[in-house]
């Protein structure tokens, strides 16, 4: 590979940094400073220099509630020592970012990012899509048979959403 080249980071990656507040689908400010390779200060730099392109369906700055409670869902700290409340983007945000982050790899890793999001989105609609068509054949079935009650039972514990783990993972110690 030559220094030019820009490896491809694994959608897992990416979608593992998705995260869902306000009841959308977002990344944090820090989290795309590290994947585009700048410094997160020189990222929102970058952003405020243009903040005329980000209205609030794009980006907007966490509450500190929020902040919170997002700190608290992880066990190590990775926030250092932030003087500003976290900026969060949609994925139109992203598609934005494009516009003013204008090196090879922020654009190849924005490529990336768009197709996770889009990825993501046509996943969540394929899932809603079959809930639907199950519903509508429970509708159809559930009148005749009492076994089929049963399957479409089972059928729609396994669409149901995991619940969030809250127990704490990591290393305890017995004075814990």
């Amino acid at each position: 590979m030559t220094t030019t080249e820009i490896s491809p980071v694994p959608y897992e990656t990416i979608t593992g940094k998705i995260l869902l507040i306000r009841g959308k689908k977002v990344m944090l400010d820090k989290d795309l400073a590290g994947l585009y390779g700048v410094p997160t200060k020189v990222f929102i730099q970058a952003v405020k220099r243009n903040i005329s392109r980000f209205p609030d369906d794009f980006m907007f700055q966490l509450s500190q509630e929020e902040f919170n409670n997002l700190r608290s869902q992880f066990v190590t700290s990775s926030w250092g020592g932030r003087r500003y409340l976290p900026y969060v983007f949609t994925d139109y945000g992203v598609a934005m970012l494009s516009s003013v982050l204008n090196s090879e790899r922020a654009i190849k890793v924005n490529i990336q990012i768009m197709r996770a999001f889009t990825k993501l989105r046509e996943m969540l609609a394929t899932h809603a899509d079959l809930k639907n068509k199950i519903d509508e054949l429970e509708r159809k079935y559930n009148q005749h048979d009492e076994q089929f009650k049963l399957v479409f039972e089972a059928i729609k514990q396994l669409l149901e959403l995991p619940e969030e783990n809250t127990k704490k993972i990591g290393f305890r110690s017995d004075s814990n």
